[in-house]
């Protein structure tokens, strides 16, 4: 299959990158020309539109910041339904809501184009070895068409169910992601307040009934005062919001959803939303300075 690949940001190239290592005959579009151009370098195709990418391939992949972004990319003048023959498949795996994922779907439809939800987990560190969790929702007859291109990126790759559960999942995802962050960010301060040396902290985090990918990869980094980000913290906050609403439409209180989503708001308010999700220690010391 020949594949179109629209975002090459901190997530998107490294999935792009891995698509071309599996041997895909590879399109890539990102409004930074620039990225393209070095993917251009390794074997890919460099596109200037989406409607480009669309009009050489069969599959097109959107991995973009938010719905906004999506809609652009496909219904821009100059937008993948401009040229997208009938039966080509749209896989959006950046995160949005499951409400977006159904509208979206509905729509490509009067195009005769195919749509997938495939939002993924894994960081940057995911992407980049090609071990990405990949929650998928559509069709399941054109999920298995394309499953091997998952399998490119992913090593986890779940088929969940109709249009927008594979969105529904991955901000569940994000709820945990977020308060883990909180939790071991709190449970940092609170050794520091103590006396407890931060690499006494990390061996017991680490290997006790409290270990999670955020102690092994995010603890380190805040320990170092490395803020770069893995995953952005203004991203964290629109899925969290999407969370939210998700939860108030089903009348269902998510608080500790709604605290995260309030300190990441602070972090995102202090000019920090273009850092990484363990920048959020910069908030707690600002609060202990107050």
């Amino acid at each position: 299959m020949r594949i179109g690949f629209i975002g090459l940001g901190i997530m998107g190239y490294s999935m792009a990158s891995n698509l071309l290592k599996a041997g895909y005959e590879l399109t890539v579009y990102n409004r930074t020309i620039e990225k393209a151009e070095k993917l251009g370098k390794s074997g890919a195709k460099v596109a200037y539109s989406p409607k480009e990418v669309a009009e050489n391939s069969e599959v097109v992949i959107s991995m973009v910041t938010d719905a906004p972004d999506v809609e652009d990319v496909l219904f821009s003048e100059k937008g993948v339904v401009k040229s997208g023959k009938k039966g080509l498949i749209f896989i959006d795996m950046s995160t949005n809501s499951p409400e977006f994922a159904k509208k979206t779907a509905k729509k490509l439809s009067e195009y005769g184009i195919e749509f997938l939800d495939a939002p993924v987990t894994g960081g940057d560190k995911g992407a980049r070895e090609g071990t990405l969790t990949i929650m998928v929702g559509g069709k399941e007859n054109i999920f298995r068409q394309v499953e091997p291109i998952f399998q490119a990126m992913g090593k986890n790759i779940i088929y969940v169910g109709e249009i927008g559960s594979g969105q529904a999942l991955k901000l569940c995802n994000q709820v945990v992601v977020s308060l883990d962050m909180v939790a071991v960010i709190e449970s940092l301060m609170l050794a520091r307040s103590l006396g407890i040396d931060d690499e006494k902290l990390f061996s017991v985090l680490s290997t006790g009934a409290g270990n999670s990918f955020t102690v092994q990869y995010y603890l380190p980094k805040i320990m170092k005062g490395d803020l770069e980000p893995g995953f952005k913290a203004a991203h964290l906050k629109k899925d969290l919001k999407y969370a939210l609403d998700t939860g108030t439409s089903a009348s269902l209180p998510l608080p500790g959803t709604s605290l995260a989503l309030q300190l990441y708001n602070s972090m995102v308010s202090l000019g920090m939303g273009e850092k990484g999700t363990q920048g959020l220690i910069k908030v707690y010391e600002k609060l202990i300075k107050t």
